[in-house]
């Protein structure tokens, strides 16, 4: 689950994380009143506005049809009310979003961190998420932090450090030391970055984050380590762990098709191709998909109705396939194990008698457990529904769909 800037800082301070303060707006009013408040509490000259949404990029993002960035610098009141009103309500579009872009409903109104001082200022980049080849924790950081951290990693990786920690333990004092020590600080910076490595990886460890990214990692004048940004992606899994955190979902931020699968408790994941696959195991579902591939069609989705699949769920599966008007055949592949086939080919028939007219070619291979049976309800269902046993006759009732 991705949470926005804002959230994970609010997370981060719980961890004794210093970071880059500021107040969530919703409307032009609230940021004005917002630079006022961070104004008198920090006597901060200038504020940070920054669209709030699930993706990188947005320093250099721009909404669409205006000249406006996705994170700007206003120097009064006045200045940080209209920067709100050119993000709010617009779409921005960055390197991730891709040219869709997403709708702003938020900005954050952060205090000025790039105040003089007696010391100069200074960018970094760091990281934590797990390395799977590994099986470790991974912290990866840089002297070069800042907007173009992307081809600081392509041009010159010799600048991207990477410590490991073993999961079952907590991150070790010399390491948080030597992480400062390739960063070149020293004195109170050393000091101060060394306890927010050792508080971020807590974070990283007590959230259950599966990627933690602070870019900037900010040294300021005055030799405060702070977190200027915050990107936290929080396993899914271990939501029951945190119901606090759970609470913070956004699914306005996420795909409305992939947000309904999930109130049915399917895997769903939606792609770009041409044929839709409804599929119990994930092993299954990406063969199936491979499947597809080489029988001359596209995937439209990955969609796992699990082992326990019934009317009501092969009926939710269709719905959201049949959403996207690319798909041109539907492709169920089921393998009875922990499922009975005539159990799935019984929802196949109720499902498409529910939902009506499909005009769409839909091919159903069930194997294992009463594939007979199934293969039995669905030739004599009158229905137009095409059924196979073997993968090879799946495969060629795909190309024929979509050639």
């Amino acid at each position: 689950m991705n949470l926005h800037e804002y959230q994970a800082k609010e997370l981060l301070k719980k961890f004794n994380v210093p970071v880059q303060e500021g107040i969530a707006c919703n409307t032009p009013a609230e940021a004005e009143e917002a630079y006022r408040q961070i104004h008198t509490l920090y006597d901060s000259k200038f504020a940070v506005v920054k669209a709030q949404i699930h993706a990188g990029g947005r320093g250099k993002g721009t909404i669409r049809g205006k000249e406006q960035r996705g994170v700007a610098v206003g120097k009064n009141a006045e200045a940080v009310k209209e920067i709100a009103q050119n993000l709010i309500g617009g779409t921005l579009v960055t390197i991730q979003t891709g040219p869709a872009g997403k709708l702003v409903n938020k900005v954050l109104v952060a205090q000025d961190v790039y105040y003089d001082g007696p010391n100069p200022t200074k960018e970094f980049y760091l990281s934590i998420l797990m390395d799977r080849s590994k099986g470790q924790n991974v912290i990866m950081y840089s002297t070069e932090g800042g907007m173009n951290i992307e081809d600081v990693a392509h041009n010159t990786p010799d600048k991207i450090y990477k410590e490991w920690v073993n999961p079952s333990g907590l991150l070790q004092a010399f390491q948080a030391r030597k992480i400062a020590f390739n960063l070149g600080l020293s004195g109170n910076a050393f000091k101060n970055c060394v306890k927010f490595v050792t508080n971020l990886y807590n974070a990283y460890v007590g959230l259950d984050c599966s990627m933690l990214e602070i870019n900037p990692l900010f040294k300021t004048s005055d030799d405060k380590i702070i977190a200027v940004d915050c990107k936290m992606d929080v396993d899914d899994n271990s939501l029951m762990r945190h119901a606090d955190v759970a609470g913070l979902r956004d699914i306005s931020e996420e795909d409305p098709t992939e947000v309904e699968a999930g109130k049915f408790n399917l895997n769903f994941v939606k792609l770009d191709g041409n044929v839709g696959c409804m599929v119990n195991g994930a092993g299954l579902a990406m063969a199936t998909m491979d499947m597809i591939k080489l029988s001359g069609g596209e995937p439209a989705n990955f969609l796992d109705v699990g082992g326990t699949a019934n009317a009501q769920t092969v009926e939710a599966g269709f719905r959201i396939i049949l959403k996207d008007p690319k798909v041109k055949a539907i492709l169920i592949n089921i393998f009875g194990g922990i499922v009975r086939c005539d159990r799935v080919a019984q929802g196949v028939i109720d499902a498409y008698q529910s939902i009506g007219n499909i005009d769409i070619p839909i091919i159903v291979r069930l194997q294992g457990t009463n594939a007979d049976v199934a293969k039995t309800l669905i030739d004599e269902s009158g229905l137009k529904v095409q059924s196979a046993i073997l993968l090879s006759e799946a495969a060629a009732l795909v190309n024929k769909a979509v050639a």
